[in-house]
């Protein structure tokens, strides 16, 4: 994460507001900092109405005195820019900083990402702002790094982002031919004649069916995400040049927010010193979905430790229903945290807000304003393991032989699919054989398609629509030279520009999976077809591909309706590794034994035996292998190592074969002797 001599443990702290409130209160926010353990704060997140209340006044003042007070009591800062909401005054003598939604409408002032990533007026203030503070504050040696705006997002329709987009679509395409056959737009008598025919595929232009999120001319669509995803990642290298400028050593990043489509964060992090996101996990969340967020957001970075920069303490203020976190859940997710790679603990907020939307949001210090509340001793017992913990695990990396394969042009692409089926969920289906690996123990990484594979021994690529460019040839060699390699119905259909692959499915797929499916069923949610895998029958449910054979093996067929017997579970040798097809949507005992049985064949070991309830990861650095368990149940459990192992913690030792019992909701990190 934050590689710098500024960091000796996990820093842990979160966001904090203390232009929210009187100065009086600072001076005991410090001393309840202290009590809780916490060393570091995330300042300015959104004072830019204060730091520059009108065009040509900028007033540092009251961020000065917070500064000097957070060094004087020795916090270290992560510094935000401030540029994540616009003050009102520069909303009202530039209107075009301001968004257009998708319905064609101008926003007005208010809320939060509101400004317009392509105005001009937005960027030339926002570079105004964050020169001023970088070079006000590039002395502090409190920071250890820059928070560029904050959790980027949203999409603006308006005149600026039209006239950018056709310069985008220019550099991309090059001729208006080339634009025509990307987007096939002879299709309904949609040809372009010039650049300046382009529009914004909004509620005006491009039509969207059913729920209003599948479109017309997919092509279009994927390319406006693709440009709007690159106009806000402008925005933050904008920022981010000026930062380097004077603070070259001090790394900077921005929060992201997990599985996230508008934004492509595997190209954003290519851009980024580290990756940071915010987990808030809902009162009904499985604890594998947090587990498969970390590593997604891990793997953004080739596998690099990842900040946690936001979780709330207690309740979380957005979701449905306000639900606390029970007893010692706020430590397990913290430890899960990092168990998956996080080297900060990192909550939001500091103090609970007193008005607006955020005021039902938990946070160390709650309105009441003392420390005598469970979330605040919950809190301040974690930070006093952090401290034991030290710098043991910092900068450790996990190691996994099994990759899932997760693209945000192919999530787009599916979730925009004028068809098959509205039950397709891209996100849903890499959820199930994430789950079958997670609970037999195995550890896995999330990875996007510019990738290595040569390092694992299998690959899973569920729903692999798009097959982009190229991509066919990295999945060939990595099967031919000993790999295995898993996918599944609607894959290898389209190429980059969702332009269907012709001459049979599922594509340039073909001969490495030794299949030709000539058609697809998609099945209304009261149906299902069924198969038998290794004795026990199991739903075929949502899609259904009837397929040929051509060199692979079948492995299970279909049971019911006419393509009763046509194979849907297949596996063909190819070169020296195997590839395995599943031709429809199954439940999760079905990929559980699936998975299980190649993961055997491919000679990979769960990192260890045990109930299912417990979740099992490994890190490892120069100072040792540190294997995380944690009990997701409210039940004691018991597991066996096999080795020595000493709590880093408790300092308790484990000796190779002796039962250990861990309670309910309860968390250990185990060093190898």
């Amino acid at each position: 994460m934050v590689e710098s001599s500024k960091v000796q443990k996990i820093l842990y702290g979160g966001d904090y507001n203390p232009e929210q409130w009187p100065e009086d209160i600072w001076e005991e926010d410090m001393r309840l900092f202290k009590e809780a353990h916490i060393d570091i704060v995330t300042l300015n997140v959104f004072s830019w109405a204060q730091l520059q209340p009108s065009e040509d006044t900028y007033d540092f003042s009251k961020l000065d005195k917070i500064m000097e007070l957070v060094q004087k009591n020795g916090l270290k800062v992560c510094m935000a820019t401030s540029t994540a909401a616009h003050p009102a005054w520069m909303a009202r003598k530039y209107p075009d900083i301001l968004r257009t939604e998708k319905n064609g409408v101008k926003r007005k002032f208010g809320s939060r990402h509101n400004s317009c990533p392509n105005s001009p007026t937005y960027r030339k203030y926002a570079s105004k702002l964050v020169e001023k503070l970088a070079e006000r504050y590039k002395d502090y040696d409190n920071i250890v790094c820059w928070h560029i705006s904050n959790e980027f997002g949203g999409e603006c329709y308006c005149e600026n982002c039209e006239k950018r987009f056709r310069s985008w679509v220019k550099d991309k395409y090059k001729t208006i031919e080339e634009v025509n056959r990307a987007w096939n737009m002879t299709f309904w008598g949609h040809t372009l004649y010039d650049f300046e025919d382009i529009v914004t595929p909004d509620l005006r232009s491009e039509e969207f069916e059913w729920d209003g999120i599948r479109t017309n001319f997919q092509g279009i669509s994927l390319d406006y995400a693709r440009f709007n995803s690159d106009s806000l990642l402008e925005c933050f290298l904008l920022e981010k040049e000026i930062l380097k400028k004077y603070t070259p050593d001090i790394p900077v990043t921005t929060n992201l927010m997990g599985m996230y489509k508008p934004l492509d964060y595997q190209k954003w992090a290519e851009h980024m010193d580290f990756v940071s996101w915010d987990n808030y996990p809902t009162y009904n969340a499985k604890p594998y979905e947090p587990a498969i967020s970390h590593d997604l957001m891990r793997g953004c970075k080739n596998g690099k430790p990842f900040a946690l920069m936001e979780q709330t303490p207690g309740v979380t203020n957005w979701h449905l229903y306000c639900s606390l976190k029970r007893p010692g859940v706020m430590r397990l997710y913290s430890y899960q945290a990092m168990a998956h790679g996080a080297d900060t603990v990192m909550f939001f907020q500091m103090r609970r807000s007193i008005g607006a939307c955020e005021k039902y949001h938990s946070a160390v210090i709650d309105h009441v304003g003392t420390s005598d509340t469970r979330v605040f001793r919950e809190v301040s017992a974690l930070g006093k393991e952090l401290e034991t913990i030290g710098s043991s695990i910092l900068g450790a990396r996990s190691k996994a032989e099994i990759a899932i394969v997760f693209d945000w042009d192919n999530w787009r692409a599916i979730d925009w699919s004028a068809g098959p089926s509205r039950l397709l969920n891209y996100c849903d289906q890499i959820k199930k054989y994430y789950y079958a690996l997670w609970r037999n123990h195995y550890p896995v990484d999330i990875i996007s398609v510019k990738d290595d594979l040569s390092k694992y021994k299998l690959v899973i690529a569920p729903m692999l629509y798009m097959c982009k460019k190229g991509y066919d040839q990295t999945i060939r060699s990595f099967v031919e030279n000993g790999g295995t390699f898993v996918t599944t119905t609607f894959s290898g259909y389209v190429d980059d520009n969702d332009l269907v692959v012709t001459g049979g499915y599922p594509g340039k797929l073909k001969d490495i999976l030794g299949i030709w499916v000539e058609e697809l069923d998609a099945l209304p949610p009261e149906e299902a077809n069924s198969f038998i895998y290794k004795g026990t029958e199991y739903p075929a449910q949502v899609l259904c591909d009837v397929l040929h054979l051509r060199s692979a093996n079948e492995l299970a067929k279909y049971e019911k309706d006419f393509y009763a017997g046509a194979p849907v579970i297949t596996v063909n040798a190819f070169g020296a590794g195997k590839a395995y097809y599943c031709a429809t949507q199954s439940n999760d005992d079905f990929y559980k034994e699936f998975l299980s049985d190649i993961c055997s064949e491919c000679g990979v070991q769960p990192l260890l035996k045990c109930d299912e309830d417990l979740e099992v990861t490994e890190r490892s650095n120069s100072n040792g292998d540190f294997l995380f368990v944690l009990n997701h149940s409210q039940e004691k459990k018991e597991f066996v190592l096999p080795y020595d192992a000493c709590n880093l913690v408790t300092g308790d030792e484990y000796f190779k074969g002796k039962e250990i019992k861990i309670s309910g909701k309860d968390a250990m990190i185990l060093i190898k002797k």
